[in-house]
């Protein structure tokens, strides 16, 4: 499938707020400053569509994207460090759980895993929660092309046993193209049921 438009539809607080067209929707989530909006610029073949910062937190609400007019790509706040106060980061969990619980549009969340990080209780939690409501995941390292192949494998195989990944972790980098192709194909066959 070939990306022909993506526009921003709608910043939402919460799942009652959400678009609910029975458009299918694809989520991203990760850590704050895990590099979401760059992934789905990438993805997307964009350069500003998702707006992106070098401050964590910066995405608060559920924020949608038509594609093709087809679909929707959903970037979730990033949850974790993030500077926002307090009293903000603690609605976060509870949208995000509301969200995937809520969501019957939801096909998958791309989970994306800074590989140079390791994993924390807080990406235990989006994964447990994925299992729990069902909802199919791609795990995705971001900034892959900022390790060498040794600390590749190195951080691979701990996020792996960390989180429990069975699954391929497609490496990507919104720098360089790495792995975005794959990323696509396996989303466009969510999409269309394969």
């Amino acid at each position: 499938m070939k990306i022909l438009s993506a526009e921003f539809v709608i910043s939402a607080p919460g799942s009652k707020q959400c678009p609910i067209d029975g458009r299918p929707q694809i989520a991203f989530a990760g850590r704050s400053n895990v590099g979401k909006s760059s992934l789905i610029n990438a993805v997307l073949n964009r350069k500003h569509l998702v707006k992106t910062s070098a401050t964590p937190g910066k995405t608060q609400l559920i924020n949608f994207f038509v594609i093709n007019g087809q679909f929707y790509f959903v970037d979730l706040p990033g949850y974790g460090f993030a500077r926002v106060p307090r009293n903000v980061v603690d609605t976060w969990a509870p949208m995000l759980e509301e969200y995937l619980r809520d969501t019957p549009q939801l096909r998958a969340v791309v989970v994306l895993l800074d590989m140079r990080r390791e994993p924390d209780e807080r990406d235990s939690r989006m994964i447990a929660w994925l299992k729990h409501y069902n909802v199919p995941a791609l795990y995705v390292f971001t900034k892959a092309d900022k390790l060498n192949r040794q600390e590749f494998l190195r951080a691979e195989q701990t996020v792996s046993a960390g989180l429990g990944i069975t699954e391929r972790i497609i490496p990507t980098s919104a720098t360089s193209g790495l792995g975005l192709d794959e990323l696509r194909s396996r989303i466009f066959a969510l999409l269309s049921g394969r």
